[in-house]
């Protein structure tokens, strides 16, 4: 299968769900963005992983883990983000043992296999099927969007029900797409992208 290989983007708070964060992820050909929203503490984890000078004054869970595996001879080879089912995320971390060359596949959320695969400069890889239903396509540095629309509060609540999509244009929501990108607001870019695959998968 044609993997698709993914870059960190970076990490930003979430401001629809408390004590959550938004792990953006990339198709470098493509610029695809894939938003994935994490825990608190898997974002710190993650984040201390990415900047290899920094350390935890305790070792983390996934630190833990990665002295383990160093010490029995296992590495992070590859992970893959292999499927996405109502929002969620499956992932596999891939692991091969130096000594004795075999491998392993263990799965894992998402967030746990981004963190090991930091530790261990291991790529992250998804499939177009991924891509196809999660994934946004904007280019964030246009400042251009957010005159656009001007609050994509006004036309739905992080409060309200998220059927109210359903009643909103296509080009509407195409316009609240790209404002909730801009303002890293994913967990509502990721509800809005949904409803346009559902539209998009009617038309075909």
């Amino acid at each position: 299968m044609d993997y698709k290989l993914l870059i960190i983007r970076g990490i930003s708070y979430s401001q629809t769900q408390s004590e959550a964060y938004a792990l953006l992820l990339e198709h470098e050909e493509t610029h695809i963005k894939l938003p994935i929203v994490i825990g608190s503490s898997e974002a710190q984890s993650i984040s201390l992983g990415l900047e290899k000078d920094l350390q935890s004054p305790r070792p983390l869970t996934h630190d833990i883990f990665t002295t383990f595996m160093m010490n029995t001879g296992f590495e992070v080879i590859s992970v893959l983000i292999y499927q996405i089912i109502d929002g969620v995320f499956f992932s596999n971390i891939n692991l091969r043992n130096s000594l004795s060359g075999n491998e392993m596949v263990l799965d894992a959320r998402t967030s746990d296999a981004v963190a090991m695969a930091v530790r261990f400069d291991a790529p992250i890889f998804t499939t177009q099927q991924v891509l196809d239903d999660a994934g946004i396509l904007l280019d964030l540095e246009d400042n251009s969007i957010g005159n656009k629309i001007e609050n994509t509060a006004d036309y739905i609540s992080p409060n309200k029900s998220t059927n109210k999509l359903e009643n909103i244009s296509t080009n509407d929501l195409q316009l609240m797409l790209e404002d909730a990108v801009e303002k890293e607001d994913f967990n509502l870019a990721m509800e809005i992208q949904n409803e346009l695959n559902k539209r998009n998968k009617k038309i075909d």
